[in-house]
């Protein structure tokens, strides 16, 4: 099988499970990794290229891929060009490859962000409802892009199986991020009259998943995230820390001023992701996938936090 964006954090865990598993990895990346993991062939792959990819391919017999290669926090350098050119053209060059080298099935990493972040969406969302990821931001529309990719060669192309994992905010001992960085502040953010709960889902239950869709007989698509949900308020209290709680049109004016004034990365748009973030109902993933994730959301935060309060 073969693997794309195997350098990155998730791809490295995974590539790895998959080789203890016993299985035949070909790891695709932009770079061949400074300590590779014995028994996997690296290769060298950008997913922006189409001969690139397809190449990768060539000569291979890949009969099962996992594609996570996509940009999830952009660098200093980035530019919503290349994001799209990644996330979205990248998995269009991917899926051409898997259909022309006769590929059988494709696990692909989606996210809760595909859902977007609306006013009117459920308190719950399952994977019935619709995938709004908003322009507004790059990722989650990007996500609903692919998404949209996905279902098109379902009914043009349905020898393709697919296993599409909708996966929520991730932690693990090693997890840094945008979402992790919010924890780190002195104080936590929370605009007046929103919950903005999180569900959090561990990492070794997520390459647990990844590892499962590759063999599973089940295909179809998942939310992937921990039982229950933690508020800002929840998450300050485990931390210790006060939460400063801001009228949502002041919050918008001082990022909007903070924005023109090159101060802060964030627009004003931001309140629309603090107030009204996804939240991953995870039924189908235990009831017809059969995975149930070993943390709830509640139990991987703590596993979070005591980790790094030991480091």
């Amino acid at each position: 099988m073969l693997v794309t964006g195997g350098n990155g954090f998730l791809g490295s865990s995974v590539v790895r499970g998959l080789a203890a598993s016993g299985h035949t990895v070909v790891s695709a990346d932009l770079r061949v990794p400074a300590v590779p993991v014995p028994t996997v062939e690296h290769v060298v792959m950008d997913v922006t290229s189409a001969s690139a990819v397809s190449a990768a391919f060539a000569g291979r017999a890949v009969e099962v891929v996992v594609h996570l290669a996509s940009i999830v926090t952009p660098g200093k350098d980035s530019s919503r060009e290349l994001e799209h050119a990644v996330d979205v053209i990248g998995t269009r060059h991917v899926l051409d490859a898997c259909l022309a080298h006769g590929v059988r099935r494709v696990v692909v990493s989606s996210s809760g962000a595909a859902y977007g972040y609306h006013p009117d969406a459920p308190d719950w969302l399952t994977e019935d409802d619709p995938v709004r990821g908003n322009e507004a931001f790059a990722y989650s529309h990007h996500k609903r892009l692919v998404e949209e990719m996905l279902a098109a060669e379902r009914s043009a192309h349905p020898e393709l199986e697919q296993v599409v994992l909708r996966i929520g905010t991730i932690l693990g001992e090693r997890v840094d991020n945008q979402i992790t960085a919010l924890f780190e502040r002195p104080r936590l953010l929370k605009i007046r009259g929103a919950s903005s709960p999180f569900v959090f889902v561990w990492d070794a239950d997520v390459v647990a998943i990844i590892c499962r869709a590759v063999t599973s007989p089940v295909t179809g698509i998942f939310n992937v995230a921990g039982d229950g949900t933690l508020t800002v308020d929840e998450i300050a209290e485990r931390l210790g820390k006060p939460v400063l709680t801001i009228p949502e049109p002041v919050l918008r004016a001082v990022l909007s001023v903070g924005s023109r004034l090159g101060l802060t990365a964030y627009g004003p748009e931001q309140t629309v992701f603090l107030k009204h973030r996804p939240v991953l109902a995870n039924h189908r993933l235990k009831d017809v996938f059969g995975y149930t994730p070993s943390k709830t959301s509640a139990e991987a935060f703590e596993a979070w936090r005591t980790g790094r309060t030991a480091h």
